[in-house]
């Protein structure tokens, strides 16, 4: 019990689990946000280019990894059949782009062997997928 000559303690807030509480939410923030980027490739070894490009438009990917094998779009298919999927997949566009994420341990013949099937694709567009040195 307090005597009535005793003072009030003075009010305080406790901040500590406030900041707490935003580190946290702060944490979740970046971490979700890492999480949101769209990795679109395999994992090879592109060559590097110092005039490389972005390009912002909706495109297919037809990658060569290191021990030859050809993916569309992170599927496999064959060079036989990559006419005729890349035709089905830009039927829509005027002039469709296809990105070549092609290793740079792949032979340069096996990588005109697919941009000259790709060329017989009415207004297509090539792009080589490179990074910057």
């Amino acid at each position: 019990m307090r005597l009535p000559s005793e003072p009030d303690p003075p009010p305080s807030i406790n901040i500590v689990p406030m900041i707490d509480v935003i580190f946290a939410i702060l944490t979740f923030f970046v971490l979700s946000t890492l999480f949101l980027t769209r990795s679109e490739g395999l994992p090879v070894n592109l060559p590097g280019a110092a005039t490389a490009e972005l390009q912002p438009q909706e495109q297919t990917v037809v990658t060569i990894d290191a021990s030859g094998n050809l993916l569309l779009n992170q599927q496999p298919i064959t060079l036989d059949a990559l006419d005729a999927a890349v035709r089905q997949r830009t039927d829509g566009g005027n002039s469709p782009l296809v990105v070549i994420n092609a290793d740079k341990a792949v032979p340069h013949g096996q990588v005109v062997a697919v941009m000259d099937r790709l060329r017989a694709i009415p207004n297509v567009r090539l792009a080589i997928a490179t990074e910057r040195p």
